[in-house]
């Protein structure tokens, strides 16, 4: 859990300070992967608890894919990038919004 915590937290700082491209490229293409992962998880939560079709699970769903993508083509701050806005959408969607 604390890793989880800690992973967040350097993902938060990266993608807030812009400091992505001064990252190695291992570090950044870890941070994409368990992005991902974390962020399935929380996508298939929601989908257990009936929110699979509002339209923010919708969109995080998307936008996970399209990280996929961009984590096979190693475009790994793109994929942070798309990680993160899925993950409020995800948000969004166990809010009901």
């Amino acid at each position: 859990m604390k890793t989880t915590n800690a992973l967040l937290l350097s993902t938060a700082l990266c993608l807030s300070l812009g400091a992505c491209s001064s990252m190695p490229r291992a570090d950044l293409a870890q941070t994409c992967a368990s992005g991902l992962d974390q962020a399935f998880t929380e996508l298939d939560d929601a989908k257990a608890k009936g929110f699979s079709g509002t339209v923010s699970w919708v969109k995080a769903a998307s936008l996970l894919s399209a990280a996929k993508v961009q984590q096979q083509f190693e475009k790994y701050p793109n994929c942070i990038d798309k990680v993160k806005r899925a993950r409020e959408y995800i948000s969004m969607a166990r809010q009901g919004t």
